[in-house]
């Protein structure tokens, strides 16, 4: 018997506002049944006490922990810039005044 009729299809397709051709519910009802079937399959496999997981691989993080290391001064890392100003890299203007 399958687990979903002809007659189904046809009112899940008035419902959802789907034009479908006789030939259309009658591929659509034959795919839904297998999909329903596989499902079915699927249910009783398994077991209760396998707990639900989203991957049957293990993750970790990969991140390292954060270190404090030295870095540059704001004079060394302005030192080989053309313009500086304020502790800022001067650079010509893109926009205009008002944006």
């Amino acid at each position: 018997m399958p687990a979903i009729s002809r007659d189904e299809v046809a009112h899940l397709a008035r419902l959802s506002r789907l034009a479908l051709s006789e030939a259309e519910l009658d591929q659509f009802a034959g795919q839904l049944d297998s999909i329903l079937s596989h499902v079915r399959t699927i249910t009783e496999v398994a077991a209760a006490d396998v707990p639900a997981t989203a991957s049957p691989n293990p993750t970790t993080n990969v991140t390292r922990p954060d270190v404090v290391v030295p870095c540059l001064t704001p004079q060394e890392a302005l030192s080989g810039a053309p313009a500086a100003e304020e502790q800022k890299f001067v650079v010509p203007q893109i926009l205009g005044e008002a944006e």
